[in-house]
């Protein structure tokens, strides 16, 4: 008669065991501990509003905080579009780029000093491209300076009701 062999024998336990704690820890562990993953954060935010109504038609993340960069374009882009309406700039009218709108940090279209680019151009970089040194230039242009812009956006949003 021969002897059995031990090390198939270790072999067999240690699967059979090893199995037996997988099935063992998978019917313990609830399914949503197992599969728990964090929702991503809220990269944007949006609302629409019916302005006759005042009634929220939309909206995601709207009451989270928010950098007023784009909103400053948006009023920007508002100003250059009267101006185009009141006839005080044309789709071709040439807007200078000052050192200090060349200086502004990310999103830019990499303007030196002394360049111009068009009102027409001006809108889609601002719209598309969010480009800051852009922006600027147009502040610059419409209002003098910054702080006079700033000035004048506020005046605006104010007449037009906003708080």
């Amino acid at each position: 008669m021969s002897k059995p062999r031990l090390f198939p024998l270790i072999q067999r336990f240690v699967a059979a065991f090893a199995l037996l704690a997988l099935v063992a820890g998978c019917a313990t562990t609830p399914p949503e501990t197992m599969l728990a993953v964090p929702a991503a954060p809220q990269k944007y935010a949006a609302i629409v509003i019916d302005g006759s109504t005042g009634k929220t038609l939309f909206e995601v993340n709207s009451t989270a905080p928010r950098y007023p960069a784009s909103l400053a374009k948006m009023m920007t882009l508002y100003l250059l579009f009267e101006a185009l309406d009141q006839g005080r700039v044309g789709k071709t009218t040439l807007i200078p780029v000052s050192d200090n709108a060349a200086r502004q940090p990310p999103t830019k279209l990499r303007f030196r000093r002394g360049e111009a680019i068009d009102v027409e151009t001006a809108i889609r970089a601002i719209t598309v491209k969010s480009a800051n040194d852009v922006a600027v230039a147009v502040a610059e242009y419409l209002g003098g300076s910054e702080d006079a812009f700033a000035a004048m956006m506020t005046a605006k949003a104010r007449q037009i009701g906003m708080r």
